[in-house]
């Protein structure tokens, strides 16, 4: 027997507005048979093969600390550098940024809530040969 991850959740200030952001960064949809809009207390969104769904939610407290949890985002297409520069002009701001000069490394960014995330290189990028 085994249980498997159904939703994950994440509190929110705006769960609408994070909701958006996270659905522009991830490609992610918003559910057909319950569409959200501002100010809803709730707002899911899932993948296009509906594998995977985030539900924001709306709290009363900011956040105050570093993230207990958060996401490894990798390219689907395209280059980590190329990935960072989209979601930052989403809305994401740079924490810290670990790339390398070989190539390597990833960004930790923050969403438009300060919820950390880190872009790595994805698959096509970590099979080429390391530069210089």
């Amino acid at each position: 027997m085994a249980l498997r991850i159904a939703t994950t959740s994440i509190d929110a200030r705006d769960a609408y507005a994070q909701s958006v952001f996270w659905a522009q960064v991830l490609g992610f949809e918003r559910d057909p048979d319950d569409p959200d809009a501002p100010g809803d207390e709730e707002c899911l969104i899932l993948a296009p093969d509906g594998g995977q769904r985030l539900l924001f939610l709306t709290v009363p407290e900011d956040k105050r600390v570093k993230n207990r949890l958060h996401l490894d985002l990798e390219p689907v297409t395209g280059t980590r550098d190329a990935e960072v520069a989209r979601v930052r002009a989403l809305g994401a701001t740079v924490v810290d940024d670990r790339r390398r000069a070989d190539g390597t490394g990833w960004v930790v960014l923050a969403d438009p809530e300060g919820n950390e995330f880190c872009v790595v290189r994805g698959a096509a990028e970590r099979a080429a040969p390391a530069a210089g």
